[in-house]
């Protein structure tokens, strides 16, 4: 059990939020961050020391895409074991998707996640419910009703909101409720028959392509309607260069547009399927180098808002197949900073925005009390040496999946310590 008063003693404090990046001490009272910067020396009863020395101490991550199995397939994952990795990547808050079984369409489900997550008292879980009844693309969901009950936001998760009527009346109920539409951009009657992104890897592979422009169309349709009905529209995990320009151009002309993108797309490209290996199986799947170029570009301009885990755990029965057969997604909440943090290392951005894209950022588009380290707030922390070499070893998750393709991938920056609400979630073994 951890102490109700910490002292993390000489870290190198980020605040991404304020811009604040200096040595100092941080105190943790009662779960919530009761003093930041300078040399601290607090009274009164006994305070345990940490010495940060070395490390950086910033606000927890907030991971905007999650997909967690409960309720329904806790087989690959529950939100116990989701909250350990997450816990282990440095993840404090994360909001999961609604395509559970059942899925996020109705209050209850929406309680029981709330319930759940207070019992296992590891990472902070939200939820976003779904757009339309049972993720089917027709009926919109009840979102007042939902929102109220604590939903983030509005999406059919892994799915695209087809049916432009349907997006548009969607768009106009969540502008009346001031609820944020979060978009999979991609148009699914180009995209449904596809596997792979179009080009010379497919071909190469006899495999069914998708073409890049499916996810741009569906961008711009959706901008359309944006400047329609003035809703808060988020694009989820973009990874193509025209779906990035279009983001880039939107909010030049003052539209109420954000968007993400996800560790793959700007550290892999399409020549990670190899051959057909379905660990490289996403959806949106792999693109090309010039895309991925553009992504970095995006996130280094500020076109692209955040960086999502885009966490997506299966069981190897799902995964270990013909590659056609196999399905969409990789494991990524363990992986998330350190993936991340090459961003810094190869010297694209600074430490503070990649930070800032991994916790501000993301906790502002979700209007949530997270992501800053400011006096009064909660303790959510993580604390982590950002130089530190190792390797990747997906036998080593804490996630019950381990399909992610960067088994064995050399990284720097590691978590050695994350806290919410001033407990101790996780702690690497021999670190302070």
């Amino acid at each position: 059990m951890s102490a109700t008063r910490l002292l993390f003693r000489g870290a190198r404090l980020i605040d991404p939020d304020s811009g604040y990046d200096a040595p100092g001490d941080l105190l943790v009272e009662d779960g919530r961050i009761a003093a930041v910067g300078g040399r601290l020396s607090p009274a009164g009863e006994e305070v345990e020391i940490v010495d940060a020395a070395g490390l950086c101490l910033a606000p927890g991550l907030v991971d905007m895409r999650v997909q967690l199995r409960e309720p329904g397939a806790e087989h690959m994952e529950s939100i116990e074991t989701a909250g350990q990795a997450a816990a282990a990547g440095g993840v404090t808050t994360l909001v999961a998707l609604p395509n559970t079984e059942p899925p996020v369409d109705d209050v209850s489900v929406v309680e029981f996640l709330a319930r759940r997550a207070r019992e296992v008292k590891l990472a902070k879980i939200h939820t976003y419910a779904a757009a339309t009844r049972g993720l089917l693309g027709h009926d919109l969901a009840e979102i007042g009703l939902l929102g109220a009950a604590g939903a983030l936001g509005f999406t059919d998760g892994v799915k695209a909101v087809a049916d432009a009527l349907v997006m548009r009346r969607l768009l106009a109920y969540a502008r009346s409720f001031d609820q944020l539409v979060i978009q999979h951009p991609e148009e699914s009657s180009l995209a449904s028959a596809g596997e792979v992104s179009e080009g010379e890897v497919a071909t190469r592979l006899g495999l069914a392509a998708i073409p890049p422009v499916a996810e741009v169309i569906m961008v711009e349709r959706d901008l359309r309607l944006v400047e329609l009905t003035g809703a808060r529209y988020h694009a989820a995990h973009v990874s193509t260069a025209a779906a990035v320009a279009a983001i880039r151009g939107a909010k030049a002309r003052g539209l109420p547009v954000t968007c993400d993108t996800a560790p793959p797309y700007f550290t892999l490209n399409e020549t990670a399927i190899g051959d057909y290996r379905t660990f490289a199986k996403l959806s949106p799947p792999l693109r090309s180098e010039a895309d991925r170029q553009a992504v970095v570009r995006g996130l280094v301009d500020g076109a692209i808002d955040a960086i999502a885990s885009d966490h997506a755990p299966w069981d190897q029965d799902s995964k270990r197949l013909p590659f056609s057969s196999a399905t969409y997604g990789i494991v990524g909440l363990e992986t998330l900073l350190p993936l991340s943090l090459e961003l810094y290392h190869n010297r694209h951005m600074g430490l503070l925005e990649v930070l800032r894209r991994l916790t501000s950022n993301p906790a502002r588009i979700l209007r949530l009390p997270a992501g800053r380290l400011a006096p009064g707030g909660a303790a959510d922390l993580v604390l982590f040496d950002p130089d530190r070499a190792w390797q990747i070893d997906t036998d080593a998750f804490h996630s019950k999946s381990k399909n992610a393709p960067y088994d064995g991938r050399p990284v720097r920056g590691r978590v050695e310590r994350t806290l919410v609400d001033g407990r101790t979630i996780f702690r690497r073994e021999g670190s302070g």
